[in-house]
């Protein structure tokens, strides 16, 4: 399948629907994308769709993974056309996938490192701290 769109995604919860043992359920948690809330999109009885609530990374953290990517291996980078753009998002991902511990620092401890970042440097104490006292 070289598009993403309904009748793409169709087929794919068709898969899913179909290897879900009898007498179950699946769920499968979606973001907002287009083709995942198209009135055209076919899911069958078995599988239900969550949709993620609009820009909300910590609750899909592919979208951690993704930002790394774009952060650490694909950035800075000039393409020169269609085939160069996949194969370099192919190198990027297949550099993750074959660390399982890169992924999980980035999907687990990563979100926390950067919130923590956050917390302590934009604190009022902290900004307290930053001024100069006096003489």
């Amino acid at each position: 399948m070289p598009r993403a769109n309904a009748e793409a995604l169709s087929q794919h919860l068709a898969v899913i629907g179909r290897k879900v043992a009898p007498g179950s359920h699946a769920a499968l948690v979606l973001d907002g994308a287009g083709y995942h809330i198209a009135d055209a999109l076919a899911v069958p009885d078995n599988v239900t769709i969550v949709r993620l609530p609009p820009y909300a990374p910590e609750l899909n953290p592919i979208e951690n993974v993704w930002q790394y990517l774009r952060a650490n291996k694909l950035a800075i980078t000039v393409f020169d056309g269609y085939d160069d753009i996949v194969d370099k998002v192919c190198t990027a991902w297949n550099f993750v996938a074959h660390h399982p511990h890169r992924i999980a620092f980035i999907i687990v401890d990563a979100p926390f490192y950067a919130a923590r970042n956050e917390i302590t440097t934009n604190a009022p104490h902290n900004r307290e701290r930053s001024r100069s006292k006096p003489a």
